[in-house]
């Protein structure tokens, strides 16, 4: 009997699917956690994205008489992609 219960050698030489790991790693995610922590991403996008830039024209004419290497295009594509990746995290924790 105690032969049936120890498997064998081959079974144990190979690794795990990742896959099947990853699912029973996943915890059980009930709806309101994924919006608010989707509504926060999101919040925090919109807030970086309108915050950032009503600060770079009030600061625009410092900028430009610095002669900074990153000008106001740069600073303002910036401030534009991390709006844009948080809002893609927000959008992800939502749906997966």
């Amino acid at each position: 009997m105690a032969k049936d219960s120890i498997p064998p050698l081959h079974t144990l030489d190979r690794p795990e699917k990742l896959q099947d790991i990853l699912k029973q790693d996943r915890g059980d995610d009930c709806l309101p956690c994924r919006v608010i922590g989707g509504g926060a991403f999101l919040g925090l996008a919109a807030y970086s994205y309108y915050s950032g830039h009503s600060q770079l024209t009030k600061a625009q004419a410092e900028i430009l008489a610095s002669k900074s290497f990153f000008g106001m295009r740069s600073r303002r594509w910036a401030i534009t992609g991390l709006s844009c990746g948080m809002a893609y995290l927000g959008l992800y924790r939502l749906f997966k």
